[in-house]
């Protein structure tokens, strides 16, 4: 058996892709599907648009590769985190869209409980923040507004599950129900010191305990793929966050180590080791992959509007044909043109967490050309990554030496080099970006035996590249300083929906 299988259900598509036992890409599959808007600061996924989507992938790049089921040796799967789902257990049909990661509905339930005085417990038990980035507040919603959906869930009719449950509950046929503790660490409902869903926080948020998935290990066989797709009888045998998946595929396996993952949102991840701490800079402590099968942590920093920025352009203002071309647009121009550009499309994430901020460009002028938008979106980028990088300098005893880089917008030249230079230290690719994917490939491969340890991987990558920092420091620091003043203009812009979901929580 020649290849893992890795399924990277993603944010804006599903991909496939297969790896041999080098770790070398053979062949991948990806699809896109549609992004539901029902209101502003609500984002939805048909769940059958992610189920086909991931599935048509994997039978495509099992026929473009020639590879049989047989010749897989395992499955690995990795996903966007905290999108929930809820589904009838004896149907399988979902009681309602998945409400994504990016959805900010719940606001006015999370200040709520914040006011309420429990994000001190929440913080204690979870290394989250109450906000509506986590999965909690979402079940209670679909329970709170969907017809007959508490009466049947307290029945114990209807599962909870994130991604990457929908998927192995269909991969098996229903047989699965479970999640792993990535996926799980970002539900706010599970107790990341103890292990295990929280009795005390599930009775906060009023979701029945029945609903919960069975939670397992990242790395370990699971069950074999039921479904008459294609896929044989493959062993599903990896599951993890995608976040946790690319430090993994990075190779962050100890205390100090740290990546961060360019993808629709930003997401900065630092191992910490196996005892769990709070952060003191608005960070959130996470569960990450373990192969000893044992609780160990990362701190980590959640930008949400990352690579989507490019998308909007491409979309919204139509500035480009394809994500591609925002490089050579940026380039069209030698800077900004003092334009400035706050991503804040769903609020802002940390180390702000401001859910009523909104986006924002400033700095324009009779000048300002498309270029310039491109590379204020860019460096919106990694302004992002540099305060969050600060944030977890300060909470952390290891300060960056360099940040390892990943995900579909770290192949922009432009764009690394400006985040060396904004950071004042190396910025490091590897020769495969897709560490998501090689994350939850590595996994499984570990599980089966496709490979005996993480030395016999690390010996297999290919060479990396390096961006050394060269701007002056002094304009780094300036338009840092402008960067932080546009941030602030950007915050509790949305004053009118924070006011009203006020009176609606205290109505």
């Amino acid at each position: 058996m020649s290849y893992i299988l890795s399924l990277d259900q993603g944010t804006t598509s599903s991909r496939a892709i297969l790896f041999d036992d080098q770790g070398k890409i053979t062949a991948q599959s990806q699809h896109e599907f549609k992004q539901i808007y029902p209101k502003a600061g609500w984002v939805e996924h048909d769940p059958s648009d992610i189920l086909t989507s991931q599935l048509s992938s994997a039978v495509e790049v099992m026929g473009r590769a020639g590879v049989r089921p047989r010749d897989v040796a395992a499955l690995g799967i990795t996903n966007q985190r905290e999108t929930t789902l809820v589904w009838d257990r004896e149907s399988g049909k979902p009681v309602y869209n998945a409400i994504v990661w990016q959805d900010r509905r719940t606001a006015a339930a999370c200040k709520r409980l914040t006011d309420d005085g429990a994000e001190q417990m929440v913080r204690e038990k979870t290394g989250l923040l109450i906000d509506p980035y986590f999965s909690a507040t979402k079940i209670a919603w679909i329970l709170d507004n969907v017809t007959g959906a508490r009466e049947r869930a307290e029945a114990g009719k209807l599962a909870f599950g994130t991604v990457d449950s929908w998927l192995v509950w269909n991969l098996t046929s229903g047989h699965k129900h479970v999640c792993d503790y990535t996926n799980a660490s970002r539900t706010m409902l599970l107790n990341i010191v103890e292990g295990k869903w929280d009795a005390e926080l599930l009775k906060l948020l009023r979701i029945p305990e029945s609903m919960m998935p069975e939670v397992v290990w990242s790395s370990e066989r699971i069950a074999d793929v039921t479904t008459t797709l294609g896929l044989g009888a493959v062993s599903i045998a990896g599951i993890a966050g995608d976040q946790q998946a690319a430090l993994f595929g990075q190779l962050c396996l100890n205390a100090g180590d740290a990546k961060n993952t360019y993808g629709t949102g930003c997401f900065l991840l630092q191992h910490i080791g196996d005892k769990f701490v709070c952060s003191k800079n608005r960070l959130v402590t996470t569960l990450a992959c373990s192969l000893e099968k044992k609780l160990e942590y990362a701190l980590e920093g959640s930008i949400f509007i990352g690579g989507a920025v490019v998308q909007w352009l491409r979309d919204n203002l139509k500035l480009v044909r394809s994500s591609d071309e925002i490089e050579q647009l940026a380039q069209s121009v030698p800077d900004n043109g003092g334009v400035v550009l706050v991503p804040a499309f769903v609020g802002l994430g940390a180390p702000h967490w401001d859910p009523y901020a909104s986006g924002l460009i400033i700095g324009i002028n009779r000048d300002t050309q498309a270029g310039h938008i491109a590379r204020a979106a860019l460096e919106s980028i990694t302004f992002q990554v540099a305060d969050v990088v600060d944030a977890m300098n300060a909470d952390s005893r290891n300060p960056f030496k360099e940040l390892r880089v990943d995900g579909g917008a770290a192949v922009n030249d432009l764009m690394m080099q400006f985040q060396s230079d904004l950071l004042r230290i190396p910025v490091v690719r590897p020769a495969i970006t897709e560490t998501t994917a090689i994350g939850a490939a590595y996994l499984a491969g570990l599980a089966v035996g496709f490979w005996q340890n993480p030395q016999e991987i690390w010996s297999k990558r290919g060479e990396d590249t390096r961006f050394e920092p060269q701007n002056n420091a002094a304009e780094m620091q300036k338009a840092r300083t402008r960067w932080q003043d546009a941030v602030k203009r950007s915050m509790h812009w949305n004053k009118e929906t924070e006011r009203e979901e006020g009176q609606e929580q205290n109505g």
